[in-house]
Protein backbone atom coordinates (compact mmCIF):
# COMPACT_ATOMS: atom_id res chain seq x y z
CA UNK A 1 0.00 0.00 0.00
CA UNK A 2 1.17 3.34 -1.26
CA UNK A 3 1.39 6.15 2.03
CA UNK A 4 -0.99 8.27 0.52
CA UNK A 5 -3.75 5.11 -0.23
CA UNK A 6 -2.37 4.48 3.84
CA UNK A 7 -3.34 7.86 5.53
CA UNK A 8 -6.59 7.61 3.44
CA UNK A 9 -7.35 4.39 4.99
CA UNK A 10 -6.23 5.10 8.24
CA UNK A 11 -8.57 8.31 7.94
CA UNK A 12 -10.87 6.16 7.18
CA UNK A 13 -10.20 3.51 9.83
CA UNK A 14 -10.38 6.49 12.67
CA UNK A 15 -13.69 7.60 11.95
CA UNK A 16 -15.50 4.15 11.71
CA UNK A 17 -13.74 3.36 15.04
CA UNK A 18 -15.02 6.46 16.79
CA UNK A 19 -18.40 6.96 15.35
CA UNK A 20 -19.38 3.11 13.69
CA UNK A 21 -18.36 0.59 16.95
CA UNK A 22 -20.32 -2.28 16.04
CA UNK A 23 -21.72 -2.92 19.01
CA UNK A 24 -23.06 0.85 19.94
CA UNK A 25 -24.77 0.50 17.00
CA UNK A 26 -25.99 -2.45 17.68
CA UNK A 27 -27.85 -1.40 21.06
CA UNK A 28 -28.87 2.06 19.18
CA UNK A 29 -31.99 1.23 17.71
CA UNK A 30 -33.05 4.82 16.92
CA UNK A 31 -30.32 4.90 14.68
CA UNK A 32 -28.81 8.05 15.95
CA UNK A 33 -24.90 7.20 15.30
CA UNK A 34 -25.36 7.58 11.16
CA UNK A 35 -25.93 11.57 11.50
CA UNK A 36 -22.68 12.01 12.90
CA UNK A 37 -21.19 9.17 11.43
CA UNK A 38 -21.73 10.79 7.80
CA UNK A 39 -21.01 14.14 8.75
CA UNK A 40 -17.61 13.09 10.18
CA UNK A 41 -17.27 11.16 6.31
CA UNK A 42 -18.43 14.51 4.23
CA UNK A 43 -15.81 16.78 6.35
CA UNK A 44 -13.17 13.81 5.46
CA UNK A 45 -14.00 13.96 1.44
CA UNK A 46 -14.66 10.20 1.73
CA UNK A 47 -17.96 9.96 0.07
CA UNK A 48 -16.56 12.07 -2.98
CA UNK A 49 -13.23 10.55 -3.12
CA UNK A 50 -12.99 9.16 -6.85
CA UNK A 51 -14.67 13.03 -7.90
CA UNK A 52 -11.97 15.27 -9.09
CA UNK A 53 -11.75 18.76 -7.57
CA UNK A 54 -13.25 20.51 -10.41
CA UNK A 55 -16.23 18.50 -9.42
CA UNK A 56 -16.84 18.91 -6.40
CA UNK A 57 -14.65 16.22 -4.59
CA UNK A 58 -11.64 15.45 -2.94
CA UNK A 59 -9.49 13.95 -6.13
CA UNK A 60 -8.02 10.92 -4.51
CA UNK A 61 -6.96 8.21 -6.37
CA UNK A 62 -8.96 5.07 -7.70
CA UNK A 63 -6.36 3.30 -5.17
CA UNK A 64 -6.91 5.44 -2.57
CA UNK A 65 -11.03 5.08 -2.91
CA UNK A 66 -10.48 1.08 -2.88
CA UNK A 67 -8.57 1.28 0.50
CA UNK A 68 -11.53 2.78 1.84
CA UNK A 69 -13.80 0.31 0.90
CA UNK A 70 -12.32 -2.90 2.49
CA UNK A 71 -11.72 -0.73 5.80
CA UNK A 72 -15.80 0.11 5.41
CA UNK A 73 -16.24 -3.75 4.95
CA UNK A 74 -14.20 -4.32 7.83
CA UNK A 75 -16.66 -2.16 9.70
CA UNK A 76 -19.86 -3.40 8.14
CA UNK A 77 -21.05 0.28 7.88
CA UNK A 78 -24.92 0.93 6.90
CA UNK A 79 -24.46 3.90 5.44
CA UNK A 80 -24.29 4.59 1.66
CA UNK A 81 -20.62 4.99 1.58
CA UNK A 82 -19.41 2.83 -1.37
CA UNK A 83 -22.63 3.79 -2.92
CA UNK A 84 -22.10 7.48 -2.75
CA UNK A 85 -18.28 6.50 -4.12
CA UNK A 86 -19.13 4.41 -7.06
CA UNK A 87 -22.50 7.20 -7.95
CA UNK A 88 -19.55 10.28 -7.87
CA UNK A 89 -17.47 7.95 -10.16
CA UNK A 90 -19.67 7.01 -12.35
CA UNK A 91 -20.94 10.97 -12.97
CA UNK A 92 -16.85 12.04 -13.29
CA UNK A 93 -17.18 9.46 -16.09
CA UNK A 94 -19.35 12.01 -18.26
CA UNK A 95 -17.77 15.00 -16.29
CA UNK A 96 -20.93 15.46 -14.58
CA UNK A 97 -20.47 18.11 -11.16
CA UNK A 98 -21.57 15.47 -7.94
CA UNK A 99 -24.05 17.16 -6.01
CA UNK A 100 -23.50 17.05 -1.82
CA UNK A 101 -25.57 14.48 0.20
CA UNK A 102 -25.92 10.25 -0.27
CA UNK A 103 -26.34 9.23 -3.85
CA UNK A 104 -26.51 5.62 -5.43
CA UNK A 105 -26.61 4.03 -8.96
CA UNK A 106 -28.97 2.72 -11.13
CA UNK A 107 -29.29 0.31 -12.35
CA UNK A 108 -27.52 -1.98 -9.97
CA UNK A 109 -28.07 -5.12 -11.68
CA UNK A 110 -26.77 -6.49 -15.11
CA UNK A 111 -31.02 -7.31 -15.77
CA UNK A 112 -32.32 -4.13 -15.35
CA UNK A 113 -32.28 -1.30 -18.05
CA UNK A 114 -32.86 2.29 -17.81
CA UNK A 115 -33.95 3.85 -21.38
CA UNK A 116 -33.17 7.48 -22.39
CA UNK A 117 -36.31 8.56 -24.18
CA UNK A 118 -36.49 10.64 -27.06
CA UNK A 119 -37.43 13.90 -25.27
CA UNK A 120 -34.62 13.70 -23.15
CA UNK A 121 -36.39 11.85 -20.21
CA UNK A 122 -35.63 8.64 -18.36
CA UNK A 123 -37.87 5.29 -17.72
CA UNK A 124 -36.93 2.48 -16.20
CA UNK A 125 -37.16 -0.20 -13.35
CA UNK A 126 -34.46 -0.89 -11.15
CA UNK A 127 -34.89 -3.57 -8.66
CA UNK A 128 -32.53 -4.32 -5.53
CA UNK A 129 -30.80 -0.35 -5.30
CA UNK A 130 -28.90 -0.24 -1.92
CA UNK A 131 -30.14 2.76 0.12
CA UNK A 132 -32.14 4.28 -2.54
CA UNK A 133 -34.65 5.54 0.07
CA UNK A 134 -31.73 7.31 1.54
CA UNK A 135 -30.56 8.80 -1.22
CA UNK A 136 -30.62 12.55 -2.21
CA UNK A 137 -29.79 12.15 -5.86
CA UNK A 138 -29.02 8.51 -8.33
CA UNK A 139 -25.96 8.62 -10.47
CA UNK A 140 -27.86 6.88 -13.57
CA UNK A 141 -26.84 4.84 -16.95
CA UNK A 142 -28.97 5.29 -19.39
CA UNK A 143 -29.60 3.08 -22.75
CA UNK A 144 -30.95 5.02 -25.66
CA UNK A 145 -31.26 6.72 -28.87
CA UNK A 146 -28.42 4.55 -30.19
CA UNK A 147 -26.06 5.32 -27.59
CA UNK A 148 -25.10 4.94 -23.49
CA UNK A 149 -25.44 8.16 -21.17
CA UNK A 150 -25.07 9.03 -17.52
CA UNK A 151 -27.42 11.52 -15.99
CA UNK A 152 -27.83 12.79 -12.69
CA UNK A 153 -31.39 12.53 -11.41
CA UNK A 154 -33.00 14.19 -8.31
CA UNK A 155 -34.26 11.23 -5.96
CA UNK A 156 -37.35 13.37 -5.09
CA UNK A 157 -38.46 12.95 -8.72
CA UNK A 158 -38.61 9.06 -8.44
CA UNK A 159 -41.13 6.65 -7.56
CA UNK A 160 -39.43 4.31 -4.77
CA UNK A 161 -40.72 0.85 -3.18
CA UNK A 162 -39.11 0.73 0.07
CA UNK A 163 -37.08 -3.06 0.77
CA UNK A 164 -35.08 -4.75 3.23
CA UNK A 165 -31.88 -6.54 2.24
CA UNK A 166 -30.36 -9.65 4.29
CA UNK A 167 -28.36 -7.36 5.91
CA UNK A 168 -31.33 -5.09 7.17
CA UNK A 169 -30.19 -2.24 4.63
CA UNK A 170 -32.66 -0.68 2.48
CA UNK A 171 -32.25 -2.49 -1.07
CA UNK A 172 -35.41 -0.75 -2.41
CA UNK A 173 -37.04 -0.66 -6.08
CA UNK A 174 -37.24 2.46 -8.20
CA UNK A 175 -39.33 3.23 -11.15
CA UNK A 176 -38.67 6.04 -13.37
CA UNK A 177 -41.14 7.31 -15.27
CA UNK A 178 -40.19 9.78 -18.11
CA UNK A 179 -38.07 11.63 -15.35
CA UNK A 180 -36.18 14.95 -16.30
CA UNK A 181 -32.43 14.09 -15.32
CA UNK A 182 -30.60 16.98 -13.27
CA UNK A 183 -28.11 17.06 -16.10
CA UNK A 184 -26.80 14.14 -18.79
CA UNK A 185 -24.07 13.53 -21.24
CA UNK A 186 -22.85 10.91 -23.44
CA UNK A 187 -20.84 8.06 -21.37
CA UNK A 188 -16.96 7.70 -23.01
CA UNK A 189 -16.61 5.51 -25.52
CA UNK A 190 -16.51 1.83 -24.55
CA UNK A 191 -18.02 2.45 -21.47
CA UNK A 192 -21.67 0.49 -21.13
CA UNK A 193 -23.01 -1.27 -18.36
CA UNK A 194 -21.28 -4.15 -17.82
CA UNK A 195 -17.92 -1.70 -17.41
CA UNK A 196 -20.62 -0.30 -14.42
CA UNK A 197 -21.18 -3.87 -13.35
CA UNK A 198 -17.35 -4.80 -12.95
CA UNK A 199 -16.90 -1.57 -11.16
CA UNK A 200 -19.88 -2.12 -8.56
CA UNK A 201 -18.40 -5.89 -8.29
CA UNK A 202 -14.84 -4.78 -7.16
CA UNK A 203 -16.18 -2.20 -4.74
CA UNK A 204 -18.95 -5.20 -3.41
CA UNK A 205 -16.01 -7.30 -3.42
CA UNK A 206 -13.37 -5.09 -1.52
CA UNK A 207 -16.59 -5.19 1.32
CA UNK A 208 -16.82 -8.65 1.60
CA UNK A 209 -13.05 -9.02 1.48
CA UNK A 210 -13.26 -6.56 4.90
CA UNK A 211 -16.10 -8.18 6.07
CA UNK A 212 -14.57 -11.60 6.27
CA UNK A 213 -11.63 -10.18 8.26
CA UNK A 214 -13.61 -8.69 10.73
CA UNK A 215 -15.30 -12.18 11.07
CA UNK A 216 -11.99 -13.55 11.34
CA UNK A 217 -11.10 -11.49 14.33
CA UNK A 218 -14.10 -11.87 15.87
CA UNK A 219 -14.04 -15.82 15.96
CA UNK A 220 -10.55 -15.89 17.09
CA UNK A 221 -11.47 -13.69 19.87
CA UNK A 222 -14.07 -15.43 20.99
CA UNK A 223 -12.99 -19.29 20.58
CA UNK A 224 -10.11 -17.60 22.89
CA UNK A 225 -12.75 -16.32 25.87
CA UNK A 226 -15.50 -19.40 25.64
CA UNK A 227 -13.63 -21.99 28.06
CA UNK A 228 -16.21 -25.44 27.81
CA UNK A 229 -15.20 -28.73 29.35
CA UNK A 230 -12.52 -27.33 31.40
CA UNK A 231 -10.61 -25.55 28.64
CA UNK A 232 -10.90 -22.72 25.97
CA UNK A 233 -12.33 -23.69 22.77
CA UNK A 234 -9.25 -22.94 20.63
CA UNK A 235 -7.64 -25.43 22.37
CA UNK A 236 -10.30 -28.27 20.82
CA UNK A 237 -8.82 -29.56 17.23
CA UNK A 238 -11.99 -28.78 15.12
CA UNK A 239 -12.21 -25.63 16.39
CA UNK A 240 -9.01 -25.43 14.88
CA UNK A 241 -9.20 -26.84 11.97
CA UNK A 242 -12.45 -23.98 11.10
CA UNK A 243 -10.73 -21.02 12.35
CA UNK A 244 -8.24 -22.22 9.39
CA UNK A 245 -10.64 -22.79 7.16
CA UNK A 246 -12.07 -19.19 8.04
CA UNK A 247 -8.61 -18.13 7.67
CA UNK A 248 -8.17 -19.36 4.76
CA UNK A 249 -10.79 -17.67 3.20
CA UNK A 250 -10.66 -14.81 3.78
CA UNK A 251 -6.93 -14.34 2.53
CA UNK A 252 -8.58 -16.29 -0.65
CA UNK A 253 -11.31 -12.84 -0.70
CA UNK A 254 -8.91 -10.42 0.04
CA UNK A 255 -5.87 -11.43 -2.24
CA UNK A 256 -8.92 -11.93 -5.41
CA UNK A 257 -10.49 -8.15 -4.53
CA UNK A 258 -7.28 -6.37 -4.37
CA UNK A 259 -5.55 -8.06 -7.22
CA UNK A 260 -8.90 -6.63 -9.25
CA UNK A 261 -8.81 -3.32 -7.21
CA UNK A 262 -5.18 -3.15 -8.53
CA UNK A 263 -5.57 -3.87 -12.12
CA UNK A 264 -8.26 -1.73 -11.92
CA UNK A 265 -6.36 1.36 -10.56
CA UNK A 266 -3.78 0.44 -13.46
CA UNK A 267 -5.54 0.05 -16.09
CA UNK A 268 -6.12 2.96 -19.07
CA UNK A 269 -9.43 0.98 -19.65
CA UNK A 270 -11.72 -0.87 -18.05
CA UNK A 271 -12.92 -2.27 -21.32
CA UNK A 272 -10.51 -5.20 -21.71
CA UNK A 273 -9.99 -8.62 -21.04
CA UNK A 274 -8.16 -8.66 -17.78
CA UNK A 275 -10.15 -6.13 -16.08
CA UNK A 276 -12.91 -8.48 -16.95
CA UNK A 277 -11.11 -11.83 -15.59
CA UNK A 278 -9.73 -10.25 -12.25
CA UNK A 279 -13.38 -8.33 -11.34
CA UNK A 280 -15.65 -10.93 -12.36
CA UNK A 281 -13.32 -13.71 -10.53
CA UNK A 282 -13.20 -11.60 -7.83
CA UNK A 283 -17.07 -11.16 -6.91
CA UNK A 284 -17.14 -15.21 -7.99
CA UNK A 285 -14.38 -16.09 -5.18
CA UNK A 286 -15.55 -13.13 -2.64
CA UNK A 287 -19.41 -14.44 -2.72
CA UNK A 288 -18.50 -18.14 -2.33
CA UNK A 289 -16.06 -17.16 0.53
CA UNK A 290 -18.86 -14.85 2.27
CA UNK A 291 -20.98 -17.80 2.24
CA UNK A 292 -18.20 -20.53 3.90
CA UNK A 293 -16.63 -18.07 6.13
CA UNK A 294 -19.92 -16.98 7.44
CA UNK A 295 -20.99 -20.52 7.99
CA UNK A 296 -17.54 -21.10 9.94
CA UNK A 297 -17.94 -18.15 12.04
CA UNK A 298 -21.18 -18.67 12.98
CA UNK A 299 -19.98 -22.49 13.79
CA UNK A 300 -17.45 -21.39 16.27
CA UNK A 301 -19.85 -18.78 18.17
CA UNK A 302 -23.06 -21.64 18.59
CA UNK A 303 -26.04 -20.11 19.32
CA UNK A 304 -24.79 -16.52 20.57
CA UNK A 305 -23.69 -15.85 17.39
CA UNK A 306 -27.55 -15.92 15.68
CA UNK A 307 -28.95 -13.47 18.25
CA UNK A 308 -29.69 -10.19 17.83
CA UNK A 309 -27.61 -8.58 20.51
CA UNK A 310 -24.22 -10.41 18.94
CA UNK A 311 -22.16 -8.09 16.22
CA UNK A 312 -21.73 -10.87 14.55
CA UNK A 313 -24.64 -10.82 12.22
CA UNK A 314 -24.09 -7.45 11.26
CA UNK A 315 -20.59 -8.97 9.38
CA UNK A 316 -21.94 -12.16 7.82
CA UNK A 317 -25.49 -11.44 7.09
CA UNK A 318 -24.71 -8.10 4.97
CA UNK A 319 -21.58 -10.09 3.75
CA UNK A 320 -24.41 -12.78 2.18
CA UNK A 321 -26.22 -9.26 1.16
CA UNK A 322 -23.27 -7.84 -1.05
CA UNK A 323 -22.65 -11.14 -3.13
CA UNK A 324 -26.34 -10.43 -5.08
CA UNK A 325 -25.21 -6.34 -5.99
CA UNK A 326 -23.92 -5.93 -9.61
CA UNK A 327 -24.19 -9.11 -10.41
CA UNK A 328 -24.43 -12.55 -8.58
CA UNK A 329 -21.39 -15.01 -8.24
CA UNK A 330 -23.61 -17.14 -10.92
CA UNK A 331 -23.83 -14.59 -12.85
CA UNK A 332 -20.52 -13.63 -13.87
CA UNK A 333 -19.74 -17.71 -13.90
CA UNK A 334 -21.57 -17.84 -16.55
CA UNK A 335 -20.03 -14.55 -18.44
CA UNK A 336 -16.48 -15.51 -17.38
CA UNK A 337 -17.29 -19.10 -19.54
CA UNK A 338 -18.33 -16.82 -22.25
CA UNK A 339 -15.21 -14.97 -22.45
CA UNK A 340 -13.35 -18.25 -22.49
CA UNK A 341 -15.31 -19.55 -25.19
CA UNK A 342 -15.18 -16.92 -27.55
CA UNK A 343 -11.73 -16.12 -27.10
CA UNK A 344 -10.88 -20.09 -27.58
CA UNK A 345 -8.41 -22.36 -25.14
CA UNK A 346 -5.26 -21.06 -27.51
CA UNK A 347 -6.18 -17.74 -25.16
CA UNK A 348 -6.86 -18.56 -22.17
CA UNK A 349 -3.62 -19.67 -20.54
CA UNK A 350 -1.91 -16.30 -21.98
CA UNK A 351 -4.56 -14.59 -20.03
CA UNK A 352 -4.49 -16.44 -16.81
CA UNK A 353 -0.83 -16.59 -16.75
CA UNK A 354 -0.82 -12.64 -17.23
CA UNK A 355 -2.21 -12.05 -14.04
Amino acid sequence: MAESENIVAETAEKIFADLADAQTINHDKQGAWKAPLWQALTEAGLPLSWVPDDLGGSGASLAEGFSVLNVAGRHAIAVPLAETMLAGWLLTQARIASPDGEMTVLPASPKDRITLNADGSLSGRARGVPFAKDAKHFAVLADGNGSISIALVDAAKCRIESGVGLGGDHNDTVTLDKVQPAAIKPAPKGFDQTTLMLMGGVVRSLQIAGALEAMLDISVRYSNERVAFEKKISKFQAVQHNLARLAGESAAALAAATSAADTIASANSLNNDAVFLEAASAKIRCSEAAEKGGGIAHQVHGAIGFTNEHILHRYSLRALAWRDDFGSESYWAVELGKLVAIRGADELWPLVASR
